[in-house]
């Protein structure tokens, strides 16, 4: 299997560049990985008070994001007030080993790196 491309016309391609671009983002592994924690689907302030840190506008963004990707489903009760459940689909429970060994991988790796700078792109 070829996951590395170096021509200019297959770079958009790369199944590695697709799966960092949807998932690279400061919060969707949170999300991801509070949501896999959990047996049951979560409401949208479980989430948020689970997460603590992030903002009700970018948990939005973030829960829409990963819903349109197929990794998260939304299920929707018409009751007053309204009730909104989150949940991973299977796809999205399928991703969870990889993002535990990434989050094990920088547990161990980054702390090494302590309060140096990355190097400037081209270094």
């Amino acid at each position: 299997m070829k996951i590395f491309f170096r021509d200019a016309e297959s770079i958009d391609f790369c199944p590695v560049r697709d799966v960092f671009d949807r998932i690279g983002n400061k919060w969707v592994a949170l999300v991801l990985l509070t949501l896999g924690q959990e047996e049951s689907p979560m409401r949208y302030n479980q989430l948020y008070e689970a997460i603590g840190t992030i903002s009700q506008k970018m948990l939005t963004a973030t829960l829409k994001n990963l819903q349109e990707d197929g990794l998260i489903s939304r299920q929707m009760y018409p009751e007053i007030p309204p009730r909104v459940d989150y949940a991973l689909t299977a796809t999205g429970r399928s991703l969870l080993p990889h993002l535990y060994n990434l989050a094990a991988w920088a547990s161990e790796h980054m702390r090494d790196a302590g309060g140096r700078q990355r190097p400037a792109a081209g270094e």
